[in-house]
């Protein structure tokens, strides 16, 4: 598990799931930006959701990163939380036609972990102000294949708990293997 060192710098994120993240990729050295979600950015057709970072590990490939804070396990013993908003989607799709064929979406779940069971083993569990994080990684066409609506009211969606057990993986593998690969190699350990 690595610890996170006090007195390093982090932006000033009053979300502790994306200031988790934020701290792992900086102690991993995974370069990235941290974009300004304050508002949403403008298009002529409309504005969009922000997302919350672009990861650029090494090669060709980056990630355009919405990060998606959840417990772990969440209330009643719910284990392996995944929603998100319609709206999430769209956005994320939306960022990856602008950025091009070189950016992909992926959907970053940062599981706090509050029980005995966690997301990850041990070893790969990121220690941030006291918390334990898992991070979990799972690209957009996947999520958007398999996502299914859990209510209109709130438009929200999910991919059902098995699927995105299979599907998902952690973000380690995406952003420190060749990342056009990770889940190629993934599926064949």
């Amino acid at each position: 598990m690595m610890v996170y060192r006090k007195g390093d710098a982090v932006a000033n994120r009053l979300n502790h799931y994306e200031a988790a993240f934020e701290a792992y990729l900086r102690e991993r050295c995974v370069p990235y930006v941290a974009v300004d979600e304050a508002r949403r950015s403008r298009f002529p057709d409309g504005s969009i959701k922000n997302l919350d970072f672009i990861v650029s590990p090494p090669g060709e490939f980056a990630w355009l990163v919405d990060v998606k804070g959840r417990r772990f396990p969440a209330g009643g013993k719910q284990y392996w939380r995944n929603w998100s908003t319609r709206d999430d989607l769209v956005s994320l799709a939306r960022w990856e036609r602008r950025f091009g064929p070189r950016f992909g979406g992926l959907f970053v779940f940062a599981y706090n972990v509050v029980g005995n069971r966690a997301p990850l083993p041990v070893e790969r569990l990121f220690e941030f102000r006291g918390g334990i994080y898992g991070f979990v990684g799972m690209r957009l066409r996947e999520y958007a294949m398999h996502a299914r609506q859990i209510s209109s009211r709130w438009d929200t969606l999910a991919v059902p708990t098995e699927a995105f057990r299979q599907l998902a993986a952690p973000v380690d593998d995406f952003f420190l293997l060749d990342p056009m690969n990770a889940r190629s190699a993934e599926q064949s350990a």
